[in-house]
């Protein structure tokens, strides 16, 4: 007996899709070369095994409104992805173009003020929903055995997600970008030994400059987007293999 052809998730027998369902001559042709298409992926990469497999998980009854915080969070993270990407083709990280590079995103550029403002407010919308998914998962006792690992990316995550709005802020260029800057990078100072050239390091040299400009730039677009990816995969794989944690 053949298999029941398959399209997307959903499994249609013959005998319904003869006898309810009919298409026109071309419109077979395509649905028939997709399911070819479908077969082709299913055969090397049991795709229909997958979906099941997200499928099946069932939500415990005691999940409310709260717990869809996290799931917030990551909506507002692919937000940031994509807002931030589109502004790259416009935007200079140099000091003297990066703040008119912003003006003409929000001024002249094609939809430049609704990117740039989406991706401003999304990244407020990221750092409140962060913070109240740390309150929920702390005070109903997310962190708890066998949890652990999961508590501990969660605050890695945070850690990101606050570094996100550090280098971001700065980016513009401007008054208040430059001495968030300068403040930021001085904190370190108040090491003994090892503060100035943990200064140094984050400037690029001994003052703010082109070379501070240009390592935010990089952490902000390059390399915390690629920590928080692999973290939250972590993180949501974790959750996926434990289930969600019970109440109190």
């Amino acid at each position: 007996m053949q298999p029941e052809p398959v399209l997307g998730c959903f499994r249609l027998s013959r005998t319904r899709r003869n006898s309810h369902i009919r298409f026109s001559e071309g419109e077979s042709l395509r649905f028939t070369y997709l399911n070819k298409v479908y077969d082709w992926f299913e055969e090397r990469l049991e795709i229909q095994a997958i979906a099941d497999d997200i499928t099946s998980k069932y939500v415990p009854p005691h999940v409310n409104i709260f717990h869809c915080l996290g799931g917030i969070t990551l909506t507002c993270f692919l937000v940031q992805v994509a807002t931030g990407f589109a502004m790259t083709f416009y935007y200079r990280p140099t000091v003297t173009e990066a703040f008119a590079s912003v003006q003409y995103i929000m001024t002249e550029a094609n939809f430049g003020w609704l990117i740039r403002s989406v991706h401003r407010w999304s990244a407020s919308m990221m750092v409140l929903m962060m913070i109240l998914h740390v309150f929920r998962v702390y005070l109903t006792g997310g962190f708890k055995k066998p949890r652990e690992l999961t508590w501990v990316t969660g605050v890695v995550l945070a850690v990101l997600t606050a570094s996100f709005g550090v280098t971001g802020y700065s980016l513009p260029w401007d008054q208040i970008g430059y001495w968030a800057v300068k403040i930021v990078t001085g904190v370190p100072e108040a090491i003994p030994i090892v503060g100035s050239p943990l200064v140094e390091l984050l400037r690029g040299s001994a003052s703010v400059g082109q070379s501070t400009l240009t390592r935010f730039y990089s952490l902000h677009t390059f390399v915390l987007p690629l920590l928080t990816a692999v973290f939250m995969l972590m993180h949501f794989s974790m959750i996926r293999k434990q289930g969600i944690s019970g109440p109190l």
